[in-house]
């Protein structure tokens, strides 16, 4: 707890230092500042509260007290090291999700008619960034990964929970899930259980960004199939020129700011070239869910796209910028990801600047 609290006093300093890097992390685990420049954050009086508050959530809990109780009086289901499934404490929901894993479709249509309020039922796990409250139909995704395996007739599973009576919410929350998951599409279900959620009713438009983040493209088609509308975002990352020009005048500022993280992370020089243009921060990090801890100097120096690294900087990047997890700058990441060609060309920056 004492750690905690200065990393929480830490954090305060940052902010009165004017650190952007503060400011992010304040953005993305405050509730109450998710759409607040690094001017608006550094203008606040924070109080040690506030930071509190947002390091408990930075660490995957509600508030400093559920963190507190965590670490003073720990209960067996909160051992992170243990896969989701071996963490629940109901027994009715924890053979439901064996029932899922062991692929018995008989055994878990009896299971939802001996306890037909289990499909809307949710738990809660503490102590990670997602999966937080799954309901029994995440479980189907495999994601985060349990057994690195999923059972042959999956679609038959999620049919039976679907026709229990399933909501809404569970079923966008899994569409999520399966579009992001890399156990699903090396299966070889992935695209399946896509089109058998949005025939149920998932909006495909929930999850075509969040996957083109994670660099789960196939999924991006199969949800555009499925009726996703082509967004700046996915644009960028599907190196879509023509639909860049088409879409960029209209495009709101989180638009814009999550397109620039994807066209630096996929490598397209053209498209950092085009937002950059149109008035983009080369320093600014990344949005909420789009690998908020880095900018994309970062993401193109770690995936190796040496011509993305150089319109950066000729738009002004900041070579000596250091990610928020790690304290790497754009040179370690490219080190890191083993892009000798990238780092050795940051590497010379280091020493001599470029000039506009």
């Amino acid at each position: 707890m004492e750690h905690l609290k200065y990393q929480a006093k830490d954090l305060l300093r940052g902010i009165a230092a004017n650190d952007p890097g503060a400011a992010q992390r304040i953005r993305e685990f405050h509730p109450g500042w998710t759409k607040a420049s690094d001017e608006e954050v550094f203008r606040a009086s924070f109080r040690l509260s506030d930071a509190q508050l947002a390091i408990a959530r930075e660490y995957g809990f509600a508030n400093w007290t559920r963190l507190k109780r965590r670490i003073e009086r720990p209960r067996p289901s909160d051992q992170i090291s243990l896969p989701h499934h071996e963490r629940i404490d109901d027994p009715v929901f924890r053979r439901g999700v064996e029932l899922i894993d062991a692929g018995d479709v008989q055994g878990l249509r009896e299971h939802l008619r001996k306890h037909p309020g289990l499909v809307r039922q949710r738990v809660e796990f503490e102590g990670g960034n997602y999966f937080r409250n799954p309901g029994l139909l995440e479980f189907i995704a495999e994601n985060p990964i349990r057994h690195g395996r999923m059972p042959k007739n999956i679609l038959e599973i999620t049919k039976v929970i679907l026709d229990a009576g399933i909501e809404q919410s569970a079923i966008d929350d899994t569409l999520m899930l399966v579009a992001t998951g890399c156990v699903p599409r090396e299966c070889g279900e992935q695209i399946p259980l896509i089109g058998l959620l949005c025939d149920r009713g998932a909006d495909p438009n929930r999850a075509a960004e969040v996957a083109a983040v994670l660099f789960e493209k196939q999924a991006v088609v199969a949800l555009m199939v499925c009726g996703a509308r082509m967004t700046l975002p996915l644009a960028a990352a599907l190196g879509d020129y023509e639909q860049i020009r088409s879409l960029l005048p209209k495009a709101d500022p989180h638009e814009r700011h999550l397109a620039l993280a994807l066209a630096a992370q996929y490598g397209y020089a053209l498209s950092v070239q085009m937002l950059l243009d149109a008035g983009e921060d080369p320093n600014r990090f990344s949005p909420i869910g789009g690998h908020s801890h880095s900018t994309p100097l970062h993401q193109a120096a770690l995936n190796g796209h040496l011509d993305v690294v150089k319109v950066l900087m000729e738009h002004g990047a900041k070579i000596d910028v250091k990610d928020i997890l790690f304290g790497g700058t754009g040179a370690d990441w490219a080190r890191h990801g083993g892009k000798k060609e990238v780092e050795a060309y940051l590497r010379g920056l280091e020493v001599k600047p470029p000039t506009r």
